[in-house]
């Protein structure tokens, strides 16, 4: 009989007030003391076990009956250096893991005696220090078995383990966890995630057995640098499968060093919105298994978790002991706890990798083919049991843009419940389909909770409702509350399906109050479906369903906050099924109006969604009769042009086709509007001769059918059914129409003596002084010529006194300033300064990536008297420029901007104070600690010479460049590239929102994107087949010291331990940081990732890269032949080639060149993530934010002889696709913001750099943390 004690009372109040106030320490190895005291079989068996029919060395649970005393030991051992909290040793004290040893029967009781000891040991400590107490955290360790994962290489939906089984298991551990006093529950080094989520419904049901909680902690394991555990979740995957435990805390622990586990914690404490735990191994096994990490090393690398504000709970995994957890708590006396973030509302699924879905999120496209009610092919392929078929399908619906795909297996003549276990346990071993999130959709909840058992995601219930009435409807929510899964609610109950407008309403707010009061669901875990029902079906009740559906979204966004919407879109169609092209034109039509209203995601076949405005504008017209119920008769009115519609395979060439028989001024309008410049030379020119014909002009053509198909260009472009490609697309037609009729106008003119200009107004516009980027300025010049404004485009690096020259000879109307580097922020206040000495008051359009409405309100109006207006971007000139020129709008649009720009300059002057800097020498003194002494410098792999063993595998040897330690790149491949590219800048310079590549898959603008996106592979295909780019590249790498804020470059490695200037070849200047920060977090410089004056010489990086030296010549080309569009889309592959190369060379120097991270293998995500070691901050950017280090970093590489790249007065480089920096390889090196700068720093770094005060203030104006004397 086991002397069960009285279960302890809830800590989680106590646990985490103590982790509010400061960071707690958990204790460390227990495996790694056991081995201390080296026990043999005797000591594992005692007299109990002594005659066990098999080995019991090993089984390190077993010791707490067998040998308590060591337990209890390495329990005391722990306190005393410092633990706050203590794990119990049952780590493998479930049935599951203790059946290897036939031990399974004894599960129970471990566990009931495991918690005692810890618990005897953690009182004791706690009566000496009773304003400290100590807690007991009962371990729940992954067990030996993997519920992910198959044990057959030839079946991969085998499992060796079930998820019913896991509960159970971990069940009777929880119960004799809390039965034997602890304090905590802890489920650690959770390497499949599933088998986490079973503990999870393990102690849920425990909860609710003993009607009470326990604090809950859970631990993952990140394996290796890909960033992912075992069963192949990211890190913020796994925190969306595991956070509906509501733990007391989340973290890390196990299989990496401190220093590995790093950029995963970070990743942890940035979206957490709970306590952050870790409690890493002493550093990487050596070649014998071991861990060599001394106390004060990992104390070193921990302390900076907790000085950088990353965690509230630290400890030790394998390898550590007392001293490693006493120079924890050394390193961290005094330091903050992390606060935790406040995370904004979304609703966060996952499957390998995370989807969250909030206010900014595109619509969310559910995969259909994979649910067999509505894919007969699917259906068929499951009864066959042909699954590998099956997974191709659900393949093809996530490389279709499926962001969650359905699964639903209920067919009568199929074994539910066996085809969803099946099919899920195979969809897991498939990480291309397993990424993404799964739908579990079906009407039986048997088949529902057989689909929940196999994921380890955070997946979808598809559906449940009060249909059964409101008690089954609460079990079920509790339910998949419980397997972590969010739900789709269907407006049914027991009366039947909602089938009006007000029903709609009243079940979704019934159903929303039940789960979100009675059941505590999130309500982000909440998705409606407000029923979508066939329209067009003849039976006018079911006119308004459409509608109805649409109205209903539209009340539960604004009456149900958090809650989602969602349908299965095929169903609106239904009465036309059999004709394909006309129920697609439905699901797009319906969508359009849905999706404006609100619905974030509906079941959708994703490889087959068409635009809207691909739509025969006939059919949509009548299509939208029907689905907004405009019209009595709409039924009758789609069903008789429908069949004309039902053309398979046919339905993209016949428009293509019919569009060149339209009357000419029709087909003028139809190729503005879908971009085609094929034919409109022959198309204006056709009409042109028609007008003279008549007697009309040929200016008559473009203040016609020219401007009135770029009136409905404007009109689309406005309501968001067009997107800033296809304007630009249009523009380059209007132009090329234009072109043509240029001389005829010219000549009429010349005939008439007539001089003026019909234009709506005429705006000039420049890059400032200094910069060369002009990719935005391109793309705003040419929507407002779609509008008929007259656009004077002066280039880049224009002076102040040209730009205004030109105002005068064109009787400029407005005139528009952009810059991308930070000088062209200063640049832009003095040329406000100019106009007003100038006596010019026009308007002034402030754009560009650097600027701001706040700066433009606190630094450029004021030096003015004229209107001065931020433009954020092409979207917004229209309207802004129409108003400027428009004496009924002028008055209160100017006068709501001066109003507003009030407002910003007040509260920017009232947060001046806000956070005030501390003195230099503070921030100095408050550096990041490191411990140089024991660091080993890598020396570059490259500095041998040796540059022919380089290479290979496609990817090029560099040549020596002309100056000491430098190595150039000719030509790189733009095939290997272009392979890095990260695409979601791209479409942000078009304007077109959202994550790359779910932005090609959205019913809204997908279509654009894909367009854009095919352009675009296009012309790389052409770049790299012509050789229309060069890319060019240099980079060094060279020995140095830091010295105080400094760098100092050496002539060779040999100059190790001194900075004289006599063996100095450059002096790189550095910046620190100079705000406020909470206790503990430091102050950085870049000169802190460079070993100091004094020790081993170290080593520092830097490049030059650029894509853009052939480019001015092909861009003039372009837009001499009337294509802005090519001309915009090529600046902008050439920008992100740039970027590409810039990200491939950095891989190539940690991989290769510097060979710091030899054995690194991140894929193109996590280069854009930047989860690599080391980093490459550029001059001129938050971390040195002083861009005339570029010229420092010119004459080490010397870069325009071995690139061709140049610097402006500005600091700017040229080409504008070009990018540069310096390398850091230190493993603390981090990205990080200077932020505003003192006096005394700014006095100080004047005299380091040779500068005056002015000078400094001038080049560091945007940082200045005050205001320079005039």
């Amino acid at each position: 009989m086991i002397d069960v004690p009285q279960a302890r009372p809830d800590a989680t109040a106590a646990l985490t007030d103590a982790l509010r106030s400061r960071i707690l320490l958990l204790d460390g190895a227990m495996g790694t003391m056991v081995q201390r005291h080296q026990l043999s079989e005797s000591d594992y068996r005692g007299e109990r076990f002594a005659d066990w029919p098999s080995d019991l060395r090993g089984n390190n649970d077993l010791l707490t009956l067998t040998r308590p005393d060591v337990i209890r030991g390495i329990h005391r051992a722990y306190l005393d250096a410092g633990a706050d909290l203590v794990e119990t040793n049952t780590f493998n004290a479930q049935r599951i893991s203790l059946g290897d040893y036939g031990m399974s029967e004894l599960a129970y009781e471990l566990n009931v005696e495991a918690a005692r000891l810890a618990r005897i040991e953690c009182d004791a400590v706690t009566a000496l220090t009773p304003d400290k107490p100590r807690y007991v955290a009962g371990a729940l360790g992954p067990t030996t078995r993997t519920a992910s994962i198959s044990p057959d290489v030839n079946d991969p939906g085998a499992r060796n383990v079930t998820f019913d089984a896991l509960v159970e298991a971990y069940h009777e551990q929880a119960r004799g966890l809390v039965d034997g006093g602890a304090d905590v529950l802890l489920i650690e080094t959770v390497f499949d995630t599933l088998n986490a989520k079973a503990a999870i419904f393990a102690v849920e049901t425990l909860f609710e057995e003993r009607a009470r909680r326990w604090p809950i902690i859970i631990s993952g394991t990140i394996t290796d640098a890909s960033g992912r555990t075992l069963s192949g979740q990211t890190s913020e995957a796994f925190w969306n499968s595991v956070r509906h435990a509501r733990p007391l805390a989340i973290g890390l622990n196990c299989a990496l060093g401190a220093a590995e586990m790093r950029p995963y914690v970070a990743e942890l404490s940035r979206i957490a919105d709970t306590f952050v735990s870790c409690y890493p191994n002493a550093g990487l096994p050596n070649a014998f298994g071991e861990y060599d990490e001394t106390p004060e090393q990992m104390a070193a690398v921990v302390s900076e978790f907790a000085a950088a504000g990353l965690v509230n709970l630290l400890g030790g995994c394998c390898g550590t002991s007392p001293e490693h957890v006493a120079a924890f708590a050394r390193a961290i006396d005094g330091m903050p706890s992390r606060p935790v973030p406040e995370v904004p509302r979304a609703t966060r699924l996952s499957g390998l990798e995370p989807l969250t879905i909030d206010d900014t999120s595109l619509f969310v496209n559910v995969g259909e083919r994979t649910n067999i009610t509505g894919s007969a092919r699917f259906r068929n392929l499951i009864k066959a049991g042909d699954y590998d078929t099956a997974l191709a399908v659900a393949r093809q619906q996530v490389e279709a843009g499926a962001q969650i795909i359905d699964v639903n297996m209920d067919e009568g003549m199929i074994d539910g419940v066996a085809a969803m276990d099946r099919f899920l346990k195979l969809v897991a071993t498939e990480p291309d389909i397993s990424r993404v999130p799964i739908m579990v959709d079906s009407s039986k909840w048997e088949v529902i909770e057989a689909g929940l058992k196999c994921l380890q995601g955070k997946a979808v219930v598809n559906s449940i409702s009060m249909k059964e009435g409101v008690d089954a409807f609460i079990d079920h929510a509790r339910l998949c509350r419980k397997y972590g899964a969010a739900v789709v609610v269907m407006a049914f109950d027991e009366q039947g399906q909602a089938d009006t407008l007000a029903r709609r309403q009243e079940i979704s707010a019934t159903a929303y109050r039940i789960l979100t009061e009675d059941v505590g669901m999130d309500p982000a875990d909440i998705i409606i479906d407000p029923n979508i029902f066939a329209v067009a079906t003849g039976i006018e009740e079911h006119n308004r369903y459409g509608l109805d559906f649409i109205q209903a979204t539209a009340w539960i966004k604004a009456n149900l906050p958090g809650a989602l919407i969602s349908g299965g879109v095929s169903n609106v169609s239904f009465s036309f099924r059999g004709n394909n092209p006309v129920r697609e034109a439905i699901h797009a039509v319906f969508l359009f109006h849905a999706i404006n209203a609100g619905m974030d995601m509906g079941i959708v076949n994703a490889g087959a969604l068409v635009g809207y405005d691909d739509i025969d504008p006939e059919l949509r017209d009548r299509i939208e009769d029907v689905v907004l119920a405009r019209r009595d008769d709409a039924t009758e009115r789609l069903l008789e042009i429908a069949d004309r519609f039902n053309v398979a395979g046919a339905r993209q060439e016949a428009p293509d086709e019919q569009w060149r028989s339209l009357p000419v001024r029709e087909r003028i309008t139809h190729a503005l509007v879908k971009g085609l410049d094929e034919h409109i030379e022959a198309d204006t020119e056709e009409l042109r001769a028609e007008l003279a014909g008549s007697g009309g002009q040929p200016i008559d053509v473009i203040e016609g059918p020219l401007m009135a198909g770029m009136n409905v260009v404007g009109d689309l472009f406005g309501a968001g059914k067009m997107f800033l490609p296809q304007v630009v697309k249009s523009a380059r037609v209007m132009k090329r129409a234009v072109g043509y009729l240029i001389p005829f106008i010219e000549a009429d003119k010349a005939a008439a003596g007539d001089t003026s200009s019909r234009s709506n107004g005429t705006i000039v516009m420049a890059t400032v002084k200094g910069d060369v980027h002009d990719i935005g300025k391109n793309i705003v010049g040419v929507v407002l010529q779609c509008n008929n404004f007259e656009v004077i485009d002066l280039g880049v690096m224009v002076s102040a006194q040209r730009i205004l020259d030109a105002v005068r000879e064109h009787d400029a109307d407005v005139i528009g300033l952009s810059g991308l580097i930070t000088p062209s922020l200063e640049e832009m206040s003095s040329f406000a300064a100019e106009m007003a000495r100038q006596d010019i008051h026009l308007p002034l359009l402030i754009g560009g990536a650097t600027t701001s409405k706040a700066h433009t309100a606190v630094k450029v109006a004021p030096r003015t008297s004229g209107p001065v207006v931020w433009v954020k971007d092409a979207s917004r000139s229209v309207p802004v420029v129409a108003a400027l020129m428009s004496d009924e709008q002028r008055p209160e649009f100017l006068a709501g901007v001066a109003a507003d720009y009030a407002s910003v300059r007040e509260r920017y002057a009232a947060r001046q104070g806000e956070r005030p800097l501390v003195p230099l020498s503070a921030a100095r003194d408050n550096a990041p600690e490191f411990d140089w002494t024991a660091y080993r410098p890598t020396v570059p792999a490259i500095s041998d010479g040796d540059l022919a063993r380089f290479g290979g595998d496609g990817s090029p040897a560099p040549v020596a460049g002309t100056a000491p330690g430098t190595f150039v790149f000719e030509g790189y491949p733009v095939a290997e590239l272009r392979r890095y590219i990260d695409w979601t800048p791209f479409f942000g310079a078009w304007e077109m929102r959202g994550r790359f590549p779910d932005l090609l898959n959205n019913p809204a603008s997908g279509e654009a994107a894909r367009s854009l996106y095919n352009d675009a592979q296009a012309m790389l295909d052409r770049i790299e087949a012509e050789g229309w780019l060069s890319p060019r590249g240099v980079f060094g790498l060279w020995p140095g010291h830091s010295t105080g804020d400094d760098v100092v470059i050496y002539s060779s490695a040999a100059d190790d331990s001194r900075a004289d200037t006599a063996q100095v070849r450059a002096t790189v200047h550095h910046l620190r940081q100079q705000g406020q920060h909470r206790d503990g977090i430091p102050h950085r410089s870049l000169a802190d990732f460079v070993a100091p004056v004094g020790a081993a010489v170290d080593y520092l990086g830097g490049f030059a890269v650029t894509a853009g030296l052939e480019l001015p010549e092909r861009v003039a080309a372009f837009k001499a032949d009337h294509d802005d569009y090519s001309a915009i889309l090529l600046e902008s592959l050439a920008d992100r080639l740039a970027e590409a190369f810039a990200e491939r060379l950095h891989e190539r120097v940690r991989r290769e060149f510097w060979g710091y991270a030899a054995d690194e293998t991140l894929d193109n995500d996590d280069l854009i993530a930047e989860r690599y070691a080391g980093i490459r901050p550029a001059p001129g950017y938050p971390a040195c934010p002083d861009h005339t280090e570029k010229a420092a970093l010119w004459s080490l590489l010397d870069v325009p002889t071995a690139t061709g790249m140049t610097l402006t007065e500005s600091m700017a480089m040229w080409p504008g696709a070009s990018v540069s920096g310096w390398y850091f390889g230190a493993p603390h090196a981090q990205y990080f913001v200077v932020g505003r700068l003192g006096r005394d720093q700014v006095s100080e770094y004047a005299v380091r750099k040779g500068w005056t005060l002015a000078e400094a203030e001038r080049w560091l104006a945007p940082n200045l943390g005050y205001e320079p004397e005039e």
